[in-house]
């Protein structure tokens, strides 16, 4: 019931900035509780921020103070701001809303995912 697309990935040098968009296909899109995953060759995919419908935020420790999660419940949209990108932070960037975390279900939706690359 949830369509999640990401885009705004590419390749980047460390040190820069990257903003990655998530456009969500849901009538509800402003209750949810959205995510921001990324999976790392050879990673297991990892939680990297949290946004509720009311703007709260929850950050890995690896990402707190350079990534910023946002929402725009007009646009059905949310971001994640990537700032003093390190090479580590290369992965594949996923979009994602677990209904459990708002209260709708035990479905997980995922996007398709994003490409992120960081030179050193």
């Amino acid at each position: 019931q949830v369509q999640l697309v990401e885009s705004g990935g590419g390749l980047v040098q460390a040190g820069g900035s990257l903003k990655l968009s998530c456009a969500a296909s849901t009538r509800i899109f402003s209750i949810l509780v959205m995510g921001w995953y990324r999976q790392a060759p050879g990673k297991q995919r990892e939680l990297v921020a949290l946004i509720t419908g009311g703007g709260s935020t929850n950050y890995a420790d690896s990402v707190k103070g350079r990534f910023t999660i946002s929402r725009d419940n007009a646009k059905n949209t949310v971001y994640l701001q990537m700032s003093s990108l390190k090479p580590e932070d290369t992965a594949v960037y996923y979009c994602n809303t677990d209904m459990a975390r708002s209260g709708l279900g035990r479905v997980v939706y995922w996007g398709q995912g994003t490409q992120v690359t960081v030179s050193s």
